[in-house]
């Protein structure tokens, strides 16, 4: 299949880093912006030990998510595939407004798919140590946790917000009152680290931070109410805290490598699920009940964050939707303060670990990613890579498939049929449209994405009978809801 890898480029391997078998340490964000961090431009959040990270490491500029919403990037990053080949395009259960143009598609499956082998089988195959941390969000029933999905050390985040966690973990947690979230993940990784030092191990840590509903730990929230405010970004305070708490998880991890003698052979990745969010798309307050008061008579109790220079939003294809930050660590074998523009998707990071692992792809499985280690190692990036997204629901934007090659970036709104082009060298804030001045370069990219979109049988928007012009921004429960996604006792709308 022309966009399918079934096998890592062999041209491209890198004998050094090929088959070394690493310890790898992936700590996954949720929601964190591309722009949130300071080694991004930001110039209010606080994230030492991510830019000493950074410094030491890898950076890339242009990492994308390959879907602005959790639970597709997360299969993307179990499978290697697009969200659209797995059949998670939205999250579980999804969006849903009735009485649109357009009835959008339902996931195929409210889990990553049985037949699919995961990141964590392959890893555990290869004979390393697994271990999973937090947020799962792909699939509620047993058969579909993170335990039977190859990650033999587990606990799973199951609701309760940032500090009323430790009953619904899926093994139930003893705690200091008012400790975050974040910190008691970060220390049941420590504790992993701790238990595999004498072998490989390969560790997932999942954060819930810096998701909705913020919260954080008020010594860090009032720090920040204290600090004077930078222009053109919200500087919310209970966010900034939230940006602090995960960079605190990232130097203690790191911390503990260095204490235990593993950081020359440990890859650590930093990367986030899908885009800043702005604003809640339902318009509710986005605060924590108990931090309401701080911005009881401000927009900020409305707004999170902001991408900018990139435009939009989680649950957009747009760049502030997709583009990730993406830091890499690995002393002697990356490059310390190296900046990469190399095209990279979620679903690279498969191919990239089993590769390392010296163990190859399972054959039975189609893969979409190809190996980042050519890239860290110091070779150059292919110019002609194409990567894509396909996202046909109703979010913070229209339904929507869009690719990027090289410079150039086609967006496809699918309810409209329209086609709008971007020069992202020129123009990283996508504000001028050149479909009109270019019509070569949108008909090569939009032969490249229909093509793309056949080979992963990408399902798309139908005209809605039952369409209503003034109800049409309503939103209403997803159809799916209490059928084929078995739900626990939490609520639906912890998860938006």
């Amino acid at each position: 299949m022309l966009f399918s890898i079934l096998a890592i480029n062999q041209c491209k391997r890198v004998p050094e880093l090929k088959g070394s078998r690493p310890n790898v340490v992936f700590i996954l964000a949720d929601d964190m912006g591309w722009a949130d961090l300071p080694v991004y431009g930001n110039g209010f959040n606080e994230a030492p030990n991510l830019t000493r990270m950074a410094n030491s490491g890898i950076r890339f500029t242009d990492a994308y998510a390959a879907c602005p919403v959790c639970s597709p990037t997360r299969a993307s990053i179990m499978s290697g595939q697009y969200p659209a080949r797995v059949g998670v395009i939205d999250f579980i259960p999804g969006h849903w407004r009735p009485f649109e143009e357009v009835l959008v598609p339902s996931n195929r499956t409210h889990y990553l798919p049985e037949e699919i082998e995961s990141i964590g089988e392959t890893m555990k195959k290869a004979g390393y140590a697994t271990g999973y941390f937090g947020k799962w969000h792909l699939g509620q029933e047993e058969r579909h946790q993170a335990w039977n999905q190859g990650f033999e050390t587990v606990n799973v985040y199951g609701g309760g917000g940032f500090f009323n966690y430790a009953k619904t973990m899926s093994t139930p947690l003893e705690v200091e009152p008012g400790t975050p979230l974040s910190e008691a993940l970060t220390n049941l990784s420590l504790d992993f680290i701790d238990n595999n030092r004498e072998h490989p191990f390969f560790l997932y840590l999942a954060h819930y931070d810096v998701h909705v509903q913020l919260d954080a730990d008020s010594s860090l929230i009032a720090r920040y109410l204290d600090k004077d405010k930078v222009e053109g970004y919200p500087c919310n305070s209970v966010y900034a805290a939230m940006v602090e708490q995960v960079d605190n998880s990232v130097g203690r991890i790191l911390n503990k490598l260095d204490e235990l003698g593993l950081s020359d052979n440990t890859l650590v990745i930093f990367f986030s699920d899908n885009g800043g969010l702005i604003s809640r798309f339902d318009r509710v307050p986005l605060l924590d009940q108990s931090k309401q008061h701080l911005y009881q008579s401000d927009t900020l109790l409305y707004v999170a964050s902001s991408n900018a220079p990139l435009r939009a939003e989680k649950g957009t294809v747009l760049e502030g939707g997709i583009r990730e930050p993406f830091i890499a660590r690995w002393p002697g074998k990356i490059e310390a303060g190296r900046v990469s523009d190399a095209l990279v998707s979620s679903v690279d990071f498969y191919p990239t670990f089993a590769e390392l692992a010296g163990i190859l792809l399972p054959e039975s499985q189609i893969f979409d990613g190809e190996s980042l280690l050519p890239v860290m190692s110091g070779l150059e990036p292919d110019p002609e890579r194409a990567i894509f997204w396909h996202y046909p629901v109703y979010h913070h934007d229209q339904p929507a498939s869009a690719i990027r090659k090289g410079k150039w970036k086609l967006i496809h709104y699918l309810d409209k049929d329209s086609k709008i082009l971007y020069n992202l060298d020129e123009d990283l804030g996508e504000t001028t449209n050149l479909s009109e001045s270019h019509p070569e370069k949108v008909k090569e990219l939009y032969s490249l994405l229909e093509q793309w979109r056949e080979d992963v049988q990408a399902e798309l928007p139908v005209p809605n009978p039952d369409f209503d012009p003034d109800r049409r921004f309503e939103w209403g429960r997803h159809p799916d809801y209490g059928t084929r996604f078995k739900v626990n006792h939490h609520p639906l709308r912890r998860w938006l």
